[in-house]
């Protein structure tokens, strides 16, 4: 895996994916940012990532992804998706700052555009409203969360509860304090202080969501 770009957002990647079990490499133009990764990633250099002469030098062309983690120099960042673009790596995932660099993403040929700080304001404020734990939103209008299980499904089955046909949306787990995680079928019995993991379209899990902080 090929990781340009190791500020913030770029030394998570990067980490998680050594973590993994996956072979990185790590580029930065920052020597700063080069030193603090070269003991946690297979292998990391200093590069200009915007020549694509350098990129092939580097043998990217051979890597299945890559991603592209430059956010404070929008040029950078689109030279480098084109760079990649133009050497033939099949999935290159780009960090954008806004909209308007992600759509210059895409037309420069980023197969994925990400929108960390955006992604993160939306979590925080779905987990600031309410009973949310946690909360995912997918670009397809889905969304998952976790929550503190409601007073009304407390003392009952899932069956019993009837989420799904109340609400519209579906519980895919329940974890308890102490106890492994299960997945969630009609006779699970949901307890004080349980943790429910749902899903449905956003909308149908912000009301859930919602409604639950009210009962």
């Amino acid at each position: 895996m090929l990781v340009i770009g190791l500020g913030r957002f770029g030394r998570a990647v990067a980490g998680s994916l050594e973590a993994m079990g996956h072979e990185v490499l790590g580029v930065d133009t920052d020597p700063d940012c080069v030193r603090r990764m070269v003991d946690e990633v297979t292998q990391c250099m200093e590069a200009d990532t915007t020549d694509s002469d350098t990129l092939r030098r580097m043998g990217v062309a051979d890597f299945e992804a890559a991603v592209v983690g430059i956010g404070s120099d929008i040029e950078a960042s689109l030279l480098t998706v084109l760079a990649l673009s133009d050497l033939g790596v099949p999935q290159i995932w780009a960090k954008a700052v806004n909209e308007n660099h992600g759509r210059i993403l895409e037309r420069v040929g980023a197969t994925n555009v990400v929108y960390p700080e955006a992604r993160m304001g939306e979590r925080v404020a779905h987990i600031l409203s309410g009973r949310m734990i946690d909360y995912i939103e997918f670009d397809d209008d889905f969304a998952i969360a976790k929550m503190v299980a409601p007073n009304e499904v407390i003392g009952a089955t899932l069956g019993q509860s009837g989420i799904r046909t109340d609400h519209g949306v579906t519980v895919v787990g329940v974890k308890r304090a102490g106890a492994d995680f299960v997945y969630a079928e009609a006779h699970t019995f949901v307890e004080m202080g349980d943790l429910l993991i749902v899903s449905g379209t956003r909308e149908r899990v912000e009301r859930f969501v919602a409604h639950a902080a009210e009962s």
